[in-house]
């Protein structure tokens, strides 16, 4: 077996709505299932699927809605997801928009960091799931491990 790309990623939320709204209309993912019951695996849910506005694929991200009485995200290092990255494009000036757009909408930035082949955005959806927004940095050999494993750095924009 041999992996070709990411398909997707499903989060479990605890308010579908507040969760659609973050996704869609702060990091403009195009919402494809409105947020409503649909029937998976594990029985009944609300749900919401999105993709990227390329259209990559048939979705990239599905919301699925478990309650306000959910168990929180343990604190501090833990074993389970850390962060997924979002590509937003290929410049500091694209880097420097969602920053803004992070601001506007009241986004906290949890960090920035150079890590030579990205620059990176740290930030959390409403349920604590830790996302990065990352563009890549022009001219990196990928094919260099140097390029990819350098230290990460303070990122200033």
């Amino acid at each position: 077996m041999e992996v070709k790309e990411l398909g997707h990623v499903v989060l479990y939320v605890r308010d579908i709505e507040r969760s659609a709204h973050f996704y869609r209309d702060v990091l403009g993912w195009r919402q494809i299932l409105p947020a409503g019951g649909s029937a998976g695996r594990l029985g009944r849910q609300q749900a919401a699927a999105f993709n990227a506005p390329s259209g990559r694929t048939h979705h990239e991200l599905l919301l699925i809605e478990v309650g306000e009485d959910a168990a929180a995200q343990p604190a501090g290092r833990h074993v389970g997801l850390y962060h997924f990255g979002l590509k937003i494009g290929t410049s500091d000036d694209e880097l420097r928009e969602a920053l803004a757009k992070l601001e506007q909408t009241g986004t906290p930035v949890l960090g920035m960091s150079d890590h030579t082949a990205t620059h990176s955005l740290y930030i959390a959806d409403p349920d604590g799931n830790e996302i990065e927004l990352y563009v890549d940095v022009p001219g990196v050999d990928w094919e260099n491990p140097a390029a990819i494993g350098s230290p990460t750095k303070p990122l200033s924009l």
